[in-house]
């Protein structure tokens, strides 16, 4: 696992702990080795093993509540751990080292590069490419295809386990969605989830889990298409998806959230998961405002 992507999904992550009620917590056995460090944000990188009943091997970014339970701890560690997961975040407690290992070495020319490799990131102002994508309903479609509405876009795939990364982008769009109802001066725009992971998310698995969300597919579409082409137009975001050599469903991303003009070109970028849609809105509403409607 390269370290940028690694520590850029660690930037991404920012959890929220201790805010559950008790009843909404599940403890998990988690056996791995430590790939990396962020002792100042709390955080410790496991390549770990799948942990059953919950979600299979990964190599994903993790809190921890006292930074001293980093005391002790390098890449290359193997750890025994509890992941305590709540509603709104999770956390590793109980961590213990059992052994070491070298960790494993990227090929010398990785095959499957960066998704963010060679690609430039888009400016504020310039237009999103017009990348083609199947929908929900395995109907053809392309990104032009939303011009003239404002669009605000994420990216996510279905099977990410952690609360505080694509459940939370899910969990925002949803409220989004309720707030762009009640509000007559934003009610032409557009929401947009972009899945990475076409292997698993299906047009019948997006629908699906559009529904368990009670999403309104006239407002709200899910996305899907080539893995490659899907991962080029995420780049121009600046999501980096790495995908285990080993275990294509070992996916490690960052996040980032993105407001299109009803021109189809690009408004802002959200980094990261600190957004809030009372943000979206705000800036949609500015938006709208700046277009003198």
């Amino acid at each position: 696992m390269r370290p940028h992507i690694v520590f850029s999904l660690c930037l991404a992550l920012v959890t929220v702990v201790g805010c559950g009620p008790k009843s909404d917590e599940r403890k998990f056995t988690l056996q791995g080795q430590v790939q990396a460090l962020d002792t100042p944000r709390k955080l410790v990188v496991v390549k770990h093993e799948e942990i059953k009943n919950f979600m299979p091997a990964m190599t994903m970014p993790y809190e921890v509540q006292d930074v001293k339970a980093l005391d002790g701890l390098a890449p290359g560690d193997l750890i025994n751990a509890t992941l305590v997961v709540v509603s709104n975040g999770a956390h590793l407690t109980n961590i213990k080292k059992v052994g070491q290992a070298p960790l494993e070495q990227p090929p010398a020319e990785a095959p499957n590069p960066s998704a963010s490799s060679g690609f430039e990131l888009l400016k504020p102002g310039e237009a999103v490419p017009n990348a083609a994508f199947r929908d929900q309903d395995g109907k053809k479609r392309h990104f032009g295809d939303f011009k003239g509405a404002p669009v605000v876009m994420t990216f996510i795939y279905t099977k990410c386990p952690l609360p505080t990364l694509c459940p939370l982008m899910d969990r925002h769009f949803a409220s989004l969605q309720t707030s762009l109802k009640e509000n007559p001066a934003l009610k032409g725009v557009k929401l947009v989830t972009v899945s990475f992971d076409p292997a698993t998310d299906t047009p019948a698995v997006l629908k699906a889990h559009g529904k368990t969300l009670n999403a309104d597919f006239t407002r709200w579409t899910f996305l899907t298409g080539d893995r490659d082409e899907v991962d080029q137009f995420a780049a121009r975001f600046g999501v980096s998806v790495s995908r285990a050599m080993n275990d294509q469903r070992d996916i490690t991303h960052n996040l980032r959230t993105a407001i299109i003009d009803a021109d189809g070109k690009l408004a802002k970028v959200y980094t990261g998961n600190e957004w809030t849609p009372d943000q979206v809105l705000a800036d949609l509403a500015a938006l709208r405002a700046g277009a003198g409607d």
